[in-house]
């Protein structure tokens, strides 16, 4: 291995139960470089990094990892962090009772005598929750936070521990575009410093922005590697390499026709689940008419997530007060059974946690909210059962080996195609989707904006939450912007712009 590369992977081959997840696979990343990975879901970029770093131990994949010009023999990831790499998943990895510095500094804690200094733990926190750009105190409890703010504690976490290689799965999905650029700088400022980075990402316009170089899968083999150096690169090219085929149009058109108002929310408030004197949600008011797709953005933190889950069947926070009305008729969701009985469904952003059973299969997971409708005489009709899942596999065109495979062993994509499913079957009036395409790459977005607006055209009424400023702007008809709480603000498809958005969020 040449002194050029910190990392070269040769003929990487991974097998799964009915699947091969990598075929062959060739690697190389450059010391110093922001080094992109890219593909559609499914394509083996997790599965990948998950073999570099030890995720995957040695014995279970056929070919060579060569890290820093010596081959690797990883049992765990633990193996390899003490070697100098350290990768941020997707999905988080923290655990959820603890506070952010215990977080922090699991598997290396700071310690006196043999005994674990808390008071270290604590000092040592601050200044790398100041580099990510999290302005929580380190006592907080993780569970507490949003998805996003999670998602930068994984990444403190992984730069507390003085990796010569970092690898971010998806790092900037549960960001909005302030966030993702603070740590698309940050990455850059970690190439400033010689430290190696490889990101997996979706968003092209941050790879192209940021990226030395570009390795493209699909279908488990490495197709190209672009040097930006050399050469430019276009998103088209990209997008042409990852799927196979020309898609010209990143939003598919729709026509409106909206109707009648079919969901309204007045009033509304919401105080933390803890802290019952803090209030979440702030007399927010909002409708929804047939047949129209409406947005709710903000930054991080707005309290758009909280409202929604409030909303669907008290699913969180403290003394919720306000309306709730269903075309027309003033409605009590108790429990999220009542909202999916009367007509609401709901997409969780954190698909693996509240959207998923993981242990089960696609079929069960598809169907776990529709078995009423399932059922002869009380009694589940199996038959009937496989059908349906297999009707909306088709549809949403899920990809997995089997109808019986376990949800956990399925791409980020086709997991949130899964949660989809359910809810479609569920046949819902109001479909409420919190970030649906997170962590998804270019085809799979196009398919769900594609699902969005057939239920639209149905007469389904859709509300979306969402953190990517152009998606809210090319799929809504009405835009709500949030920020602390309260709506700051509507605005119609035709006015939209980012700007104005931002503007509207940050601006009293």
């Amino acid at each position: 291995m040449s002194d050029e590369y910190i990392l070269e992977v040769q003929n990487l081959t991974k097998d799964f139960p009915g699947v091969r997840a990598l075929d062959n696979v060739q690697f190389k990343v450059r010391r110093g470089e922001i080094h992109c990975l890219v593909g559609e879901n499914g394509a083996g970029k997790s599965t990948l990094m998950n073999v570099v770093s030890g995720v995957y131990p040695k014995g279970t994949y056929e070919g060579k990892v060569v890290f820093k010009g010596k081959e690797t023999h990883y049992r765990s990831t633990k193996d390899s962090e003490l070697d100098g790499l350290a990768i941020i998943h997707q999905e988080l990895t923290l655990s959820p009772y603890l506070s952010i510095y215990e977080n922090l500094f699991i598997g290396h804690m700071r310690t006196k005598f043999g005994i674990i200094d808390w008071d270290a733990c604590l000092k040592d926190s601050y200044p790398l929750l100041k580099r990510v750009g999290l302005k929580e105190k380190p006592q907080t409890i993780v569970s507490r936070m949003s998805v996003g703010k999670q998602q930068l504690v994984e990444i403190a976490r992984a730069i507390s521990q003085d990796a010569e290689l970092l690898i971010f799965d998806e790092p900037t999905s549960s960001l909005n575009d302030d966030e993702s650029q603070k740590l698309l700088d940050l990455m850059c400022e970690f190439r400033k410093e010689g430290i190696t980075c490889i990101m997996i990402s979706h968003k092209l316009d941050e790879v192209l922005a940021v990226a030395d170089s570009i390795t493209i899968l699909r279908d488990g083999q490495s197709i190209v590697s672009h040097d930006l150096r050399e050469r430019e690169v276009s998103e088209q090219e990209i997008i042409r390499d990852m799927v196979g085929r020309e898609l010209k149009n990143l939003f598919p058109k729709k026509e409106p026709d909206i109707g009648d108002v079919v969901f309204e929310v007045k009033n509304w408030s919401v105080y933390h689940p803890d802290y019952h004197t803090m209030k979440i949600v702030d007399d927010a008011s909002f409708f929804v008419r047939k047949g129209e797709i409406v947005s709710f953005c903000g930054p991080m933190g707005a309290g758009r997530t909280e409202m929604m889950m409030s909303i669907f069947g008290n699913s969180y926070g403290f003394g919720a007060t306000g309306d709730i009305l269903l075309n027309g008729n003033k409605v009590t969701f108790r429990n999220p059974k009542d909202a999916i009985e009367q007509g609401v469904g709901y997409v969780s952003e954190d698909r693996k946690t509240l959207g998923l059973i993981l242990i089960q299969d696609v079929v069960t997971n598809i169907t776990n909210s529709s078995l009423p409708k399932l059922a002869k005489r009380g009694v589940l009709d199996q038959d009937m059962q496989l059908k349906k899942a297999e009707e909306y596999r088709d549809a949403l065109q899920i990809k997995t080996p089997s109808m019986f495979q376990l949800v956990r062993n399925l791409s980020g994509g086709n997991q949130q195609k899964v949660v989809l499913s359910r809810c479609l079957l569920a046949d819902p009036d109001v479909f409420i989707v919190d970030e649906p395409t997170r962590g998804i790459d270019v085809g799979a977005k196009f398919e769900i904006y594609s699902i969005l607006n057939e239920m639209v055209k149905q007469g389904k009424s859709v509300i979306v939450v969402s953190s990517e400023l152009a998606e809210a702007i090319s799929m809504s008809d009405r835009i709500y912007v949030m920020n602390d709480g309260r709506i700051k603000g509507v605005l119609d498809r035709e006015e939209a712009t980012q700007e104005r958005i931002m503007h509207m969020a940050l601006i009293d």
